[in-house]
């Protein structure tokens, strides 16, 4: 499995943002989808995470109320939509998938089997 991450950029605080991540295979509507970050001198820090059919969602405590994660199976792809951004959500944002579908509400990144490149998110003030 591959996943694609896109959609970083540059935004001014207060802006919003769209994350897309794109994975190939078939089995892609079994996985729990995830996000996480990592800003720099920082250790990798849990978003976001939706189960298979997007009945389930989780958050990051920073980021509740602010980010919305969801999924389109038909198009394999997970979403992360960013509102209210701030200076500190600057970092680089991973996609993750947990391929046993079981660990609904997972936020260590050792449960997840695959990841994606990374897509830099940069929020000025």
């Amino acid at each position: 499995v591959q996943l694609q991450a896109s959609g970083g950029g540059l935004v001014q605080a207060g802006g919003s943002l769209r994350l897309s991540c794109r994975a190939s295979g078939r089995t892609f509507s079994t996985y729990i989808m995830a996000w996480f970050r990592r800003a720099p001198g920082k250790e990798r820090e849990f978003v976001a995470g939706i189960n298979w059919n997007g009945s389930t969602t989780f958050y990051g405590d920073s980021m509740k109320g602010r980010f919305t994660i969801s999924r389109d199976n038909a198009k394999n792809t997970v979403y992360l939509e960013m509102d209210s951004l701030k200076p500190e959500d600057t970092a680089v944002y991973f996609c993750a998938a947990d391929r046993s579908g079981l660990r609904i509400g997972s936020k260590h990144s050792n449960e997840y089997d695959y990841w994606g490149q990374g897509t830099q998110v940069t929020v000025s003030s």
